[in-house]
């Protein structure tokens, strides 16, 4: 079978031919005719599968079927992340180039008003973030009364970060006839429960066994100790050769350190999570598709949407809580057809978790034996940390002991620029001749020191 087979317009088709897709995939094959019929979809399917192009093609053709009639969105695409936000958009930009239609994304991290200017002008397919839309509906830049298509793409994904009430306060802003189409990697008893109100008379499409890890990708297990995970890592990488590696652990603190680390032991790194600024996010993702970086460093929030060509290598370098994150993650690889291969570094107290997951995959994962490898060196020390940990008790001061301030009490100012005729504190050197005697001598007092040392050290401590 091929595109032109499932009715799609000729100008969608020169858009398919640009890039060299010439047959759909298995959900491509089923989903699309459904949607062109107008019918409610409930898809499952793996990642890598091809459904971004599955819904966006013939949601192309539906909306270039009737001319624009309001100057708000007539469709619209739910995301939980940024970076699949971005993915999406440039998925309708690429094969929408030969019809008419406008588009445009919006999600946090950035300016708003930039979006408000291009929502201002009129767009007729919205991609957007669940947080950032509410953000334009209470701004009232943008109106969502005119949707005829609604699409919840990695649904199972949005209700896990807790999206679940900024997706009902969405479905209020919206008109109640309108196609909806629902897409989601898992089906739990949330997914079905959110599907039953959303969805009317759908057609349950499911391409693969449900939460199955994607056939293409090879799985290993190394058993190693917590303490020398990075060790290993850094020596897979460099002995194997590893041009690129997406390495997952579970918190953004974890990532920065790890990619601290890899950096130390000379491996190209950056870290992507939560806590990183869309641009730095942008950036980090371009470095790692152009080979500038060798290990990307990613948490959950990089599971999903992230379209990387070929990636040859995955590292749970944690294994995840949740086991369906098992899946999401190591299908960033072995997509398209293509081979990849998904490592697991697990440490005696994640068996749980790997128990779990083995019982979401319905089989074991294999365990190869730990190929032997130097000991990480030391980590360097953090210059940026120039302070000491604020939840550390104080040292208790001994009697005699020096303490932390100068002569009269006053902290010193490093370098602080001080012009002739002036004392200390910045005053004209004839004020302090003319001050009182007994305020001179309260200022030298014991009492008077402490607390205007102490004042002195909270001044150096901001």
């Amino acid at each position: 079978m091929s595109f032109a087979d499932l009715g799609l317009l000729p100008e969608l088709l020169r858009a398919l031919a640009d890039r060299n897709y010439v047959e759909p995939t298995p959900v491509q094959s089923q989903v699309i005719p459904e949607i062109l019929a107008g019918r409610d979809i409930l898809a499952g399917s793996q990642t890598g599968t091809g459904k971004t192009a599955g819904f966006t093609l013939p949601l192309l053709q539906r909306l270039s079927a009737q001319p624009q009639a309001a100057r708000g969105p007539r469709a619209l695409v739910l995301v939980p992340t940024r970076e699949l936000a971005a993915q999406v958009a440039e998925s309708v930009k690429a094969y929408g180039k030969y019809v008419r239609l406008r588009s445009a994304v919006v999600f946090g991290g950035v300016g708003i008003n930039p979006q408000i200017d291009t929502l201002r002008r009129g767009v007729d397919i919205l991609i957007a973030t669940p947080g950032r839309l509410l953000d334009h509906a209470e701004q009232r830049t943008v109106d969502l009364r005119h949707v005829e298509i609604l699409v919840l793409d990695e649904a199972d994904r949005m209700l896990d970060m807790g999206f679940i009430r900024d997706i009902r306060r969405v479905l209020k802003l919206l008109p109640q006839r309108r196609q909806n189409l629902m897409f989601s990697a898992t089906y739990s008893n949330d997914i079905r429960s959110l599907a039953q109100g959303l969805l009317h008379d759908p057609v349950a499409i499911d391409i693969a066994r449900r939460n199955a890890a994607v056939d293409t990708v090879e799985q290993r297990i190394y058993r190693v100790r917590k303490d020398d995970k990075r060790a290993l890592l850094s020596h897979l990488i460099q002995d194997g050769d590893w041009s690129q590696v997406l390495v997952f652990t579970r918190t953004k603190h974890g990532a920065n350190r790890l990619t601290k680390q890899l950096l130390q032991d000379g491996i190209e790194a950056a870290a992507i999570h939560g806590n990183k600024s869309q641009n730095a996010r942008t950036q980090a993702l371009a470095d790692f598709k152009q080979y500038r970086i060798r290990a990307l460093v990613a948490t959950e929030v990089a599971s999903r949407g992230l379209d990387i060509k070929e990636l040859p290598h995955v590292v749970n370098f944690e294994l995840p809580n949740v086991p369906e994150d098992y899946v999401h993650r190591i299908g960033r690889t072995g997509r398209a057809g293509a081979t990849g291969i998904a490592v697991s570094l697990v440490s005696s107290d994640e068996d749980g978790l790997l128990k779990d997951i083995e019982k979401v995959l319905r089989k074991s994962i294999p365990m190869s034996p730990v190929p032997s490898f130097a000991p990480a060196p030391p980590p360097l020390p953090d210059h940026n940390e120039r302070y000491r940990d604020p939840r550390a008790k104080p040292r208790a001061r001994t009697a005699g002991a020096p303490q932390p301030q100068h002569k009269r009490g006053r902290g010193k100012r490093p370098n602080a620029p001080r012009s002739q005729g002036q004392d200390r504190s910045g005053a004209p050197a004839h004020a302090q001749s003319q001050r009182p005697q007994g305020q001179r001598q309260h200022s030298q007092s014991p009492q008077g020191q402490r607390r205007q040392g102490g004042g002195s050290h909270r001044g150096q401590s901001r």
